[in-house]
């Protein structure tokens, strides 16, 4: 009997064939996002980030949500000294006081921003690079080096100023290219093509 023929989906080399990275880059890595809650997460968990892998923090993602209160900016925001050593003694994320104390304090510069701004995600999205200044084409050499940008500068100087912490340039590029702010799938990763489909149809929040 003759077997079907299995199609192997390209994707970018970073994710290799493990699920858990392949499920993300398949799912949200580059696709655009203007839900406030999502962009809280995604910025908390690049803070947490800095430093490890970025399959320690998705293989304790849920960890984090549940002790995040779902990253809502409004609850974060309360959290005080008993919720940090809560935090401290919670062996489902990653136990970092810095760390732990910059999502609260982020989420509190977050309500700050929102005196001023219809949203997180009109703000973000005020920082997309324009198509003329981004490569032609994303290689993996290319990728490989592409760490920053001038506008990840930019929006890490604006924060820097607002108060919030751990927000340094490459955390923000990471955070760009997870909101979907820069496509850096990889000429045939055939993820790109459906990221791109996604942006052209997405509104940018304003």
């Amino acid at each position: 009997m003759t077997q079907p023929n299995h199609v192997v989906r390209e994707r970018c080399s970073w994710c290799g064939t493990i699920e858990d990275y392949c499920h993300y880059h398949d799912n949200e890595w580059g696709f655009p996002v203007d839900d406030d809650r999502r962009l809280f997460e995604k910025i908390c968990l690049e803070g947490f980030q800095s430093g490890l892998s970025w399959l320690t923090i998705l293989r304790k993602r849920e960890a984090f949500r549940k002790a995040f209160a779902n990253f809502d900016v409004n609850k974060v925001a309360r959290f005080n000294e008993r919720d940090v050593e809560r935090l401290l003694g919670d062996a489902g994320i990653v136990r970092h006081r810095g760390k732990i104390e910059a999502a609260i304090n982020n989420a509190q510069r977050a309500l700050e921003l929102l005196e001023t701004e219809p949203s997180l995600a009109a703000y973000f999205w005020r920082f997309e690079p324009k198509p003329a200044t981004r490569p032609k084409k994303i290689t993996p050499d290319a990728l490989a080096t592409m760490t920053t940008s001038p506008e990840s500068i930019a929006l890490s100087k604006d924060l820097k100023k607002r108060g919030w912490k751990f927000v340094g340039p490459t955390t923000m590029y990471a955070l760009m290219q997870a909101m979907g702010l820069v496509n850096d799938h990889v000429e045939g990763c055939s993820t790109r093509a459906e990221a791109l489909r996604a942006r052209k149809a997405f509104e940018v929040p304003r």
